[in-house]
């Protein structure tokens, strides 16, 4: 029998299609990366009998990045970004192992069915699992075509099984274009990014920002935030006066009568009137006079509307709304969210639509109603040949969905009538005739706050938001924050295309013309670097531009700051910033030096690295988190070839520095691969231990006068001893003894002193009735050469067994 494999873009979406295309005879069960599940059933495909196997990736399976000497911000020139470094393929989330797992799944299969979404981005994830997967499928037979690609707009019964029926091929063109767009954003944003960030972080140290960062959609993004700022910054509001009055006639409630000029902008011509209007006792109806006005249907719904409409109606953010709506479309209560068409199709099925409807407790009568009278065609909107507008596909309640596009215009009666003073006012009386639909259209106000956050794509404002470009006030209105404001202008002093929207368009339409098989890929892309490449050579040349207006708004890094350890080359104190990112600056020496971030940073007790002189600093997490001590210099310049930039001492391999891992390590992590349990010396009296790599903490010994770790090694597992003094009124020891030596990991006098906290979560390490033993490594004692260690033999398993 042969095998059909197919797949999904999402877990979720994967189990609705085949619980449909196997009318609910499927089984299920976990993949090998634990993410994903595989459903098989067995059915009819061209006109045999075989076995499916349907599963899903988790989004794209590839990313696009540099080869690895490229990613060095410090060695290489930002400007080889745009045509010299090479780039790869590499798995996008290396724990889920995807690769693997497709490769595992599809093995021997002899068809490949693609459900991934049906947009340009669906049709490059196509094109990752089919290069994943087809050099372990079986040879195709004859001429067969092996590879098929099932194209729908929603999860219901009808759409799924008539994709299934008019399977189709992936669309290499499209998928291209995406290519293209990947590395244009890879290398456009990288380059930009890794020069201001160097430049600006290098000059002013209160800009609270980890990373400056640049993108072609991005930018612009912002740009429209800063624009809608500066119109409000630059209005001038005007002072005005209104006459409102008040009539009765007998004992009928009074009535409020607006004013036929509405306002006036010289508070002397208003008193004016306003003391004309007291000398009058009684008004005359000088006439009435009768409109019917209507309020037009909205156009059928597409992405950037329903954001708008969410925004302003149900309060929802940007980011929620599309969660919301991708959660409904699996669910196969929506059709695909992601679409900027708002025009059905001629031969769009709009009875059966509402039929779906037709039940519904809020509105069941009134599509009845129309179904019976006749539907209206939804007003003629755009088609730009993606997928039809967002439509309801089952019943859902009030809360989740809406029809409204299909009735007819609202309308309602006004009555307008005129009273007289001498001067004029009137009352207009609305009544409303029907209401099926509303207007969802936020308040128009000359000198409202800020942008609201739904005019704009979710992942862009999440990204400057993330850069402190801008901040989310009351209402969920972006204001641009200095560094923001600053960033724009002077991209509109140097060169407008960087924060304008016009070239970004530009480069999208050739990018659609490469996805319509209308341009060649590498043509668009050589092209479209070219002049990237000639604006970023501008741009640093004139870079003091922008310069100028960050001088206003920003310290000097000389300036910033407060003193806090000396530097190793001078001598005198550096000072440590505190903005994001932090980090010490020595103005003597002009050298700025990274710190770990996340956490707080102070002196550790005047120590010095024995290799550069500079005073250690602390860093920690917390009271319930992690600390260790870190070289200033070693952190940005690693001193061993074994050693990254970014380590701090507690994975330091110098063989006999008090603060190194040779000295304080003392077994393998308990859940990581490649992590060292480290001691910590500063957190007396709550003793710990924390992996050096993973956010593992191990308490001990708590109210032990003293902790220190030995220089011999336990004879089971060879992690190291530990030597425990603790004050004879409060030692946990037998027999009243208040020192021991032994294993944390094997000892049984430890055994119900040690106990692991992971995260804020607390977990009892070892188990009722004592610990089991077995093997373990440490982290070796006799060094070969300098800053290499002897390496550990054994798994902690001991360990790990606690867990179990």
């Amino acid at each position: 029998m042969r095998t059909v494999f197919m797949v999904a873009e999402k877990p979720s979406l994967a189990q609705s299609i085949a619980k449909i295309l196997s009318k609910g005879s499927c089984s299920s069960r976990k993949g090998l990366n634990g993410a994903c599940s595989v459903h098989e059933y067995t059915g009819s495909f061209m006109g045999q009998n075989v076995r499916f196997k349907m599963t899903s990736v988790c989004g794209h399976v590839m990313s696009l990045d540099f080869i690895g000497k490229y990613n060095n911000w410090d060695k290489v020139d930002p400007a080889e970004l745009f045509s010299k470094a090479p780039t790869e393929k590499k798995e996008a989330n290396p724990k889920l192992n995807m690769v693997k797992f497709l490769q595992v799944e599809a093995k021997g299969c002899d068809y490949v069915v693609l459900w991934l979404d049906c947009d340009k981005e669906g049709e490059n994830i196509c094109f990752e699992v089919l290069d994943a997967i087809q050099p372990l499928m079986n040879m195709s037979y004859g001429n067969d075509c092996t590879v098929y690609r099932a194209k729908f707009s929603s999860i219901t019964d009808t759409d799924i099984c008539n994709a299934m029926n008019r399977l189709g091929e992936p669309n290499r063109n499209e998928a291209l274009s995406v290519d293209a767009r990947q590395e244009l954003d890879l290398r456009i944003g990288c380059a930009f990014t890794r020069f201001q960030t160097k430049y600006f972080q290098g000059k002013y140290g209160n800009l609270d920002s980890s990373l400056i960062s640049f993108g072609p959609c991005q930018t612009p993004t912002l740009g429209f935030c800063v624009e809608r700022h500066d119109k409000i910054q630059s209005f001038k509001p005007e002072a005005y006066w209104v006459i409102q009055a008040k009539v009765s006639s007998g004992k009928d409630s009074p009535l409020t009568l607006d004013w036929d000029r509405v306002r006036v902008f010289d508070r002397d011509v208003g008193q004016m009137f306003v003391n004309m209007a007291k000398t009058a006792k009684e008004a005359k109806v000088e006439s009435v006079s009768k409109k019917e006005k209507a309020k037009q249907r909205p156009i059928a719904l597409n992405t950037v509307e329903m954001l708008r409409v969410a925004s302003s109606a149900l309060g929802m953010g940007p980011q929620h709304t599309m969660q919301i709506a991708e959660r409904l479309y699996t669910q196969g209560y929506i059709s695909y969210p992601r679409t900027e068409t708002t025009h059905y199709p001629e031969n769009f099925d709009l009875k059966g639509t509402l039929k779906q409807q037709a039940n519904s407790s809020f509105w069941g009568e009134t599509v009845k109603a129309l179904l019976s009278e006749g539907i209206n065609r939804p007003k003629k909107g755009v088609d730009v040949g993606d997928h039809p507008p967002i439509t309801p596909m089952r019943a859902a309640s009030e809360n989740e969905l809406g029809i409204f596009t299909f009735t007819c215009p609202e309308t309602y009666g006004s009555t307008v009538i005129l009273r007289s003073y001498e001067n004029t006012f009137l009352c207009a009386k609305k009544t409303k005739i029907m209401t099926l639909f509303n207007n969802w259209s936020p308040p128009r106000h000359p000198i409202a706050p800020f942008w609201r956050v739904s005019h704009i794509i979710p992942v862009h404002i999440n990204n400057i938001c993330q850069r402190n470009y801008v901040t989310v006030e009351s209402g969920r209105k972006l204001k641009p924050t200095n560094l923001g404001i600053v960033l724009v202008h002077g991209y509109y002093k140097i060169d407008a295309d960087l924060v304008l929207p016009t070239i970004r368009s530009a480069v999208e339409k050739q990018l659609n013309l490469i996805a319509l098989g209308k341009a060649n890929f590498h043509q668009v892309l050589q092209h479209t670097l070219d002049i990237f490449k000639r604006k970023f050579h501008y741009f640093v040349d004139s870079i003091a531009g922008m310069d100028e207006l960050m001088e206003v708004s920003f310290s000097p890094i000389a300036a910033t700051g407060k003193p806090l350890s000396r530097c190793g080359k001078c001598h005198r104190f550096m000072k440590y910033i505190q903005a994001k990112p932090s980090r010490l600056h020595c103005s003597h020496c002009d050298e700025t030096y990274s710190l770990p971030q996340n956490g707080a940073i102070k002196l550790y007790k005047e120590l010095k690295c024995p290799l550069d002189e500079f005073e250690l600093v602390l860093w920690t997490s917390g009271s319930r988190g992690k600390s260790y001590p870190v070289c200033p210099y070693c952190f940005s310049n690693p001193p061993f070839r074994d050693m990254k930039k970014g380590m701090g001492c507690n994975e330091c391999t110098h063989p006999s520095c008090q603060h190194s891992l040779n000295s304080l390590g003392i077994g393998q992590c308990v859940e990581c691969e490649t992590g060292v349990l480290v001691f910590d010396p500063t957190s007396g009296p709550k003793w710990r231990m924390a992996c050096n790599k993973c956010n593992v903490v191990v308490h001990f010994f708590e109210h032990a006068h003293k902790v220190q770790v030995s220089q011999d090694s336990c004879d089971s597992c060879e992690a190291s001893l530990v030597i425990v003094d603790f004050n004879k009124t409060r030692s946990p020891l037998p027999d009243g003894e208040t020192q021991h030596t032994g294993c944390v990991f094997c000892d049984p006098v430890f055994q119900d002193l040690v106990e692991l906290k992971h995260a804020t979560m607390r977990h009892p390490m070892h188990r009722a009735g004592g610990a089991r033993r077995g093997r373990g490594r440490g982290r070796g004692r006799r060094p070969v050469g300098r800053g290499n260690p002897k390496k550990p033999k054994d798994k902690m398993a001991a360990l790990a067994a606690y867990f179990v």
